[in-house]
């Protein structure tokens, strides 16, 4: 049986559907204001239960709000999810096809890499071979920055790299199709796109998670095999 809903969750959907996805901290805020803007009982720990109940309304309709962590900082995100379609699908509504594809050849590029990028410059040589419909560079600098103004793709000095709601949302469909290059993280679980491996049993973890894992240990060691860890640790001096 679904949990009750109040006027509190109803508003909290509303928002973060308007939103798309919501870093951790706002959603907290958030799940303050519209508990006490609807007189409802408010507890500072209690979000993921509140959008546990949100959740079990959501269920009928293929909808669910997910929890999923930034790669750049390891903060915990909040994004509507449509269970309903898959991968690349969801995004048919608002993109042409040959838009659609530039998108599909640049995730390839970005989760075939090493370091988790790929750069505007081999994303822009794509555009001239697809086989949709060709697109010009200056098109494609345009269809790219949508991609990254609607949530799907993140830039950084010209390398481009996948958004924490495009992993949210197609976590299953990028382990599904990119079975031998696409890995879950080590230590949360979920999937890692930016990521460190082991050179001996070749298992990843995410940086924020490198980070924080090996934060306390005077020699860092592979947490799956106990062989030295070979990559330099990120925010320690070297």
């Amino acid at each position: 049986m679904a949990a009750q809903i109040t006027d509190a969750h109803r508003r909290f959907l509303q928002v973060l559907m308007s939103h798309g996805i919501m870093e951790g901290s706002e959603a907290r805020k958030l799940h303050r204001r519209c508990c006490e803007i609807h007189k409802v009982y408010y507890a500072h720990d209690k979000l993921d239960d509140f959008i546990s109940a949100i959740n079990s309304h959501l269920q009928p309709l293929f909808m669910q709000i997910r929890k999923g962590m930034s790669e750049d900082d390891g903060r915990a995100h909040y994004a509507l999810v449509n269970l309903a379609e898959t991968e690349v699908t969801k995004m048919a509504s608002d993109y042409t096809e040959n838009e659609l594809e530039l998108f599909r050849k640049t995730m390839d590029l970005i989760i075939l890499s090493e370091n988790g990028f790929a750069s505007s410059t081999d994303i822009l040589n794509l555009a001239d071979q697809l086989k949709t419909k060709k697109m010009k560079k200056k098109e494609a600098e345009q269809v790219l920055k949508v991609f990254v103004e609607d949530k799907w793709l993140s830039e950084r000095n010209g390398e481009y790299t996948l958004h924490t709601r495009c992993i949210i949302e197609m976590e299953q469909y990028i382990l599904s199709n990119y079975q031998d290059a696409a890995r879950k993280c080590n230590i949360c679980h979920s999937l890692a796109i930016q990521s460190q491996v082991c050179e001996s049993c070749g298992i990843g973890m995410h940086l924020p998670c490198v980070r924080k894992y090996f934060r306390a240990q005077i020699e860092p060691r592979c947490p799956q095999c106990n062989d030295f860890w070979s990559c330099d640790i990120p925010g320690t001096k070297q």
